[in-house]
């Protein structure tokens, strides 16, 4: 079994309240979600903060590449959203 775990710092310009941000953040999470029905996304940091957010995503297969490849596009497909820019990410695959 392999689990990779991405975390990543988002930064969103111009948001004026946790109301906006969530909304933004909302969009990201059901998009991906309805894109990539194997993984699991979720903000998981920094919740108090109204122009950034840490996003957790996870995935469970038997096969490295293919979880290395999974969570690429995942942070590429949230990339090309426009809505957010990407700051620090942080890659963990750990075996079982």
């Amino acid at each position: 079994m392999v689990i990779g775990v991405l975390k990543i710092q988002l930064y969103m310009d111009g948001t004026r309240s946790l109301k906006e941000k969530r909304h933004i953040l909302k969009r990201i999470i059901q998009r991906t979600k309805s894109r990539y029905t194997n993984v699991s996304i979720s903000e998981v940091d920094s919740q108090n903060l109204w122009q950034s957010a840490i996003i957790g995503i996870s995935i469970v297969s038997n096969e490295k590449p293919y979880v290395n490849s999974i969570l690429d596009r995942v942070s590429g497909f949230i990339e090309s959203t426009g809505l957010v820019h990407m700051g620090n990410r942080e890659l963990e695959i750990f075996h079982f």
